[in-house]
């Protein structure tokens, strides 16, 4: 797919938007969310947005939703607040609304790739969760990555939820103890999911079901890269700094 180097955009139609790469976070102007690597921006105005909004067709489809058709609305449709289906999260500005359906999808999260490859493994991505999320331990309702073997699932929300915490740490001096706490709930992926294949190792299938178990330990890495459209350094060290308490 061709990149354009430089757009003109609606609702910012005073100057062209020039496509730019950070490692720094920045707030999205368009849907409000949370965004680094690839943007478009306008440094006079501080003015931003992901490369996704920034490219976003008028109307998309997509598998999860075979009987929908959305449309990408600049400001959340109608009075009520409208909740992404895929993460959860409120929806504050650019939305695809299925105006018959009513479902509702960031632009980024609607871009989700169904498979993730790292080269040796495969994560997909699902509706549902088939066990309990590896982050928050519950089951509750959005859309998830998983592993091959189904054991190790983890809400694109709990994802989002890990960077914004990274992020704040890094960027806008968090109490250090705060973040110290914060690290502590954070469970160690290989040490969990190695205790529990444990008993599995033995019998039929437990190479491949240790297989998957080392390569939990990137899983994070590579579903936050696909969030956010760009793997970085600075992605993989806080998350391998999450990982390793």
């Amino acid at each position: 797919m061709k990149i354009d180097k430089e757009i003109s955009h609606p609702i910012h139609p005073q100057h062209r938007l020039k496509l730019e790469y950070t490692e720094i976070p920045f707030n999205c102007d368009g849907c409000k969310e949370a965004g680094i690597g690839y943007k478009y921006s306008c440094k006079r105005c501080e003015f931003d947005l992901h490369k996704t909004c920034g490219a976003a067709a008028p109307t998309i489809t997509h598998p999860f939703y075979r009987k929908c058709d959305f449309q990408l609305h600049y400001q959340p449709p109608g009075r009520e607040m409208r909740i992404c289906d895929a993460c959860r999260k409120d929806v504050l500005g650019f939305v695809y609304h299925c105006k018959r359906c009513g479902f509702d999808l960031h632009p980024c999260c609607a871009n989700l790739p169904q498979v993730l490859d790292d080269g040796e493994h495969n994560l997909y991505l699902c509706l549902k969760l088939s066990s309990s999320c590896h982050r928050c331990g519950g089951k509750g309702a959005g859309w998830c990555y998983r592993t091959q073997c189904k054991s190790y699932n983890l809400h694109v929300s709990c994802v989002k939820e890990l960077l914004v915490e990274s992020w704040q740490a890094m960027y806008l001096n968090v109490d250090k103890n705060k973040v110290r706490e914060m690290q502590t709930r954070i469970p160690s992926l290989k040490g969990t999911l190695k205790n529990h294949h444990h008993v599995h190792r033995s019998g039929k299938g437990g190479g491949k079901v240790s297989k998957c178990c080392e390569m939990a330990g990137g899983a994070v890495r590579i579903i936050v890269s696909a969030i956010l459209g760009d793997p970085t350094a600075l992605i993989a060290a806080v998350v391998g700094g999450f990982m390793s308490k």
